[in-house]
């Protein structure tokens, strides 16, 4: 197929960084503007994250050159582009506006941010889990007054560490959840150079991530009715967010009830052979096995689970009975791969798949 030309908006920060990275000889996506704040346009990629490239593998090639555009020149960015990835650092209600404005010009856009997680006619989707409800697409095009422009985002980094756990248990019925995130540096988008006060701490309190930690799967597991997505009201979570010592990495430690009662063997087999489109699909970023199971002790580990499938994976481990709860378990994702730009990318994967971004 022709590769699909990509502008990425907030080029320039870690998530930004983390698309370049990601899309650097993608097989169907070709990053073909780079866009940031009016301050940053003008310069060449090179120039603009000077001193601040925040990935292990280098800038490619074709991007440094590319010089940056203001994400404010709606027309001048669209214009080239066939779809665009927006992880743009504003307010929530700039980005509300502005994602709109791109949707306006017929151009999809696939957020990172979280400014339209909770707009009932826009799909956050986790591929593997609620595919079904980019159905809603076709609803906010009318809202929109669009034929082929809409937004669709992906949920918060925090939550892909057991989130998916939970859709994998589904037939188990889970009814109440706690989970306590032990989440990396780079989620708030720096690393140990920028936050030298963050080594050898752990800050007990993440802005508003709790409530989107709690709230955010059950959007997941929502329907959709009249158009909007429903969130689902058979399963209540409770969660804590710490910021802890890492790069990258988000950890979860989780307590979880059942309706049913199944044994660790099934648990283990429900997790360990749960698949969904992405998998079907075959898409290009679509990890082999979405959920692995660790026998050892002392896994996931961060150090050493982190990449598990190019990060697109998620390891689980220390599944157990509790005294209070039904069992009890332990979970690893990668929150810029899996929980940011590259959770976006396997959307935009399942969108083009399915024929939601096409060549204009």
């Amino acid at each position: 197929m022709e590769k699909l030309n990509v502008g990425i908006l907030g080029a320039t920060g870690m998530v930004g960084q983390r698309f370049i990275a990601l899309l650097e000889n993608h097989p169907w996506f070709q990053v073909k503007v780079v866009a940031a704040s009016g301050r940053s346009a003008g310069k060449t990629y090179a120039e603009a994250v000077e001193g601040r490239w925040k990935m292990d593998t280098p800038i490619p090639a074709d991007v440094k050159v590319l010089v940056l555009r203001d994400v404010a020149d709606v027309e001048g960015v669209t214009k080239d582009v066939d779809f665009v990835f927006s992880a743009v650092n504003m307010s929530k209600d700039e980005i509300k506006k502005i994602e709109e404005e791109y949707a306006k010009t017929e151009t999809p856009v696939v957020s990172n941010n979280s400014a339209h997680r909770w707009t009932p006619d826009v799909p956050m989707v986790i591929p593997e889990i609620n595919p079904q409800h980019l159905s809603v697409i076709e609803f906010q095009k009318k809202r929109l007054g669009t034929k082929r422009g809409f937004i669709a985002v992906k949920p918060n980094c925090s939550i892909q560490s057991y989130t998916p756990v939970l859709a994998a248990w589904k037939k188990f019925e889970p009814t109440e959840v706690i989970a306590t995130t032990y989440q990396a540096i780079s989620g708030a988008g720096k690393n140990f150079a920028e936050w030298p006060e963050m080594e050898g701490n752990i800050i007990p309190f993440i802005s508003g991530e709790e409530e989107k930690s709690e709230k955010e799967p059950l959007r997941i597991f929502g329907h959709i009715e009249n158009g909007e997505i429903v969130p689902a009201d058979d399963i209540k979570i409770s969660c804590q967010c710490i910021r802890v010592p890492v790069l990258y990495g988000h950890t979860a430690a989780v307590f979880v009830n059942l309706r049913q009662k199944p044994s660790k063997e099934e648990l283990i087999e429900a997790m360990t052979s749960f698949k969904g489109l992405p998998q079907e699909l075959e898409l290009p970023s679509a990890p082999k096995q979405f959920i692995r199971y660790m026998e050892e002790d002392d896994r996931p580990q961060v150090t050493l689970d982190v990449n598990y499938e190019r990060g697109f994976g998620v390891s689980i481990g220390r599944l157990r009975e509790d005294s209070l709860f039904d069992w009890k378990f332990v979970g690893l994702s990668h929150n810029t791969v899996r929980g940011a730009a590259g959770g976006a990318v396997l959307c935009a994967e399942l969108l083009t798949a399915q024929k939601y971004i096409e060549k204009k």
